[in-house]
C-alpha cells in the first residue's frame, strides 16, 4: 500500500507538468498560426483599390485574346491584354477594381464575345463554348 501512495505522489507532479507543457505547447502553435494568418492576410480587403488576382481559363478549341480596358477607382486608364493558350489559364495580378469592358478573340480575329463586367473580388472565369 506504501508503494502504491509513492508512485502516486511521485507521478502526479510529472502528469501536471505534463498537462502543462501540453498547453504550452497548443497555446505555442495558435499563436503561430495566427501569425501566419496575419501575414498571409486575408482574401476580401473592401477597402482595397485592387484585386490581388483575376483568372481566364480557355476551354475553346484554339488559343484566344482577351483584352480588358477600364478605368480604376481614381478614374485613370487601365488595358489589359491576355493571350491564353488552349487549355491555358493565365491571370492578372493586382488589378484595380473597377467595370471593364472586355473582348474576346479567337485565334483567326473573329472576336468571340464582347460585353462588361464589373471586378470587384478575385475571380477564376472559364470561357468555353455555349
Amino acid at each position: 500500500m506504501k508503494q502504491y501512495i509513492f508512485i502516486l505522489l511521485f507521478l502526479s507532479p510529472i502528469t501536471f507538468f505534463a498537462q502543462s507543457n501540453l498547453e504550452t505547447i497548443l497555446k505555442s502553435g495558435e499563436i503561430i498560426v495566427s501569425g501566419l494568418s496575419f501575414i498571409k492576410g486575408t482574401k476580401n480587403h473592401s477597402n482595397s483599390k485592387t484585386i490581388e488576382s483575376v483568372c481566364i481559363k480557355n476551354k475553346l478549341i484554339d488559343r484566344i485574346t482577351v483584352t480588358l480596358i477600364g478605368k480604376d477607382q481614381d478614374g485613370n486608364d487601365v488595358k489589359k491584354e491576355l493571350v491564353i493558350p488552349k487549355d491555358g489559364k493565365e491571370c492578372l495580378l493586382e488589378l484595380p477594381k473597377g467595370i471593364y469592358t472586355y473582348e474576346i478573340v479567337l485565334a483567326n480575329n473573329e472576336i468571340y464575345k464582347k460585353g462588361e463586367y464589373k471586378f470587384e473580388d478575385e475571380i477564376t472565369m472559364t470561357i468555353k463554348e455555349e
